[in-house]
């Protein structure tokens, strides 16, 4: 068996591609002994994962795979690449017992690994590039993108891939949901363009984590826009003083409610100047699809969602409750 690879060797060099067309390499190939090795199922029981950097030589790709214990034959894998293909950069999964001639198919096809990259809703864009930053399949440090513009879920993304990259995704899947949303809005909404949306989409996503809870709130957010009240949320005054780092990490003091900036919204009328958050579908189409309500304010009910009343009287005991269970909780 050395001995007809010794001569493919031979076939396949300098002199041999004179003397010798590939065509007829392949078959000699092909009706040797080194077929057999090619198809058998390969020596790994388990499954492997193989990183080709771009412009990697076959030699050094077959030398991986080896040290892997993936390959039967250096000399079989490697004459059998060259004459099927050139192989793709990237990150490939080898299946257990995969044959050479099923990893070479497999590394010739750029079916690459894709790895899952979860952004959560609500994170400010310098949060979103602090969790991107984090991800080590990702490479490259990115400029903070404009708040709001990046739309927060899962992305399969290959190894290597630059964050930019990925961020200018984020952005144009952004802008094709925040499309179709505005296309199909209610008629009549207070918010007059789709910048505005996302502002207000952003106040409700830092409002509640509750899937139900972002029509009702985006409704009591419209119906105090509609009557020239001040939207009064907690979270712009917290944008006001942080910026895009994210939380205060306490509670807001009273000395800060009363602070004017251009974010908050208990001294300014109508929404803050940019959003103060990145808001997912969800937030977007409940600011622009809200559910039909008189509800004018909400507060924390306790149990990690809120409570709707429509009358100041109605919120004003419902605040109370809330800081009786405060109370309750601190003893």
């Amino acid at each position: 068996m050395s001995r007809i690879f010794k001569t493919l060797k031979f076939l396949y060099g300098p002199i041999g591609r004179v003397i010798v067309g590939l065509p007829v390499l392949a078959s000699i190939f092909i009706m040797g002994a080194g077929w057999g090795l090619l198809v058998m199922p390969g020596p790994h029981e388990a499954p492997r994962q193989i990183n080709i950097a771009r412009g990697q030589s076959l030699a050094g790709i077959t030398r991986d795979l080896a040290a892997i214990g993936a390959v039967r034959s250096a000399v079989v894998f490697s004459f059998y690449t060259r004459l099927a293909g050139p192989v793709q950069a990237g990150e490939f999964y080898l299946p257990a017992g995969a044959s050479m001639r099923d990893i070479s198919r497999i590394l010739r096809s750029g079916n690459v690994v894709m790895h899952a990259i979860t952004v959560p809703e609500g994170l400010t864009s310098e949060q979103v590039v602090g969790l991107l930053m984090a991800e080590t399949v990702l490479d490259g440090t990115p400029i903070i993108p404009e708040e709001g513009s990046l739309l927060p879920e899962t992305y399969y993304v290959p190894r290597g891939m630059a964050r930019d990259v990925l961020l200018t995704k984020m952005q144009a899947a952004q802008d094709k949901v925040l499309s179709e949303l505005w296309a199909g809005r209610q008629s009549g909404l207070p918010v007059k363009t789709s910048e505005e949306a996302v502002i207000l989409a952003s106040i409700v996503e830092r409002e509640t984590g509750q899937d139900a809870e972002r029509g009702p709130v985006a409704a009591v957010f419209i119906n105090r826009l509609r009557k020239r009240m001040r939207l009064q949320s907690d979270p712009t005054i917290i944008y006001g003083i942080v910026g895009g780092k994210g939380g205060l990490g306490r509670p807001i003091r009273l000395s800060e409610i009363n602070k004017p900036t251009p974010y908050n919204t208990y001294h300014i009328y109508g929404l803050p100047p940019t959003p103060i958050a990145n808001p997912g579908r969800a937030a977007l189409a409940a600011v622009l699809n809200p559910p039909q309500t008189s509800a004018l304010y909400f507060v924390a009910d306790g149990s990690g969602g809120h409570v709707f009343s429509d009358t100041l009287t109605g919120h004003n005991k419902n605040v109370r409750k809330w800081r009786k269970l405060q109370k309750q909780r601190r003893q």
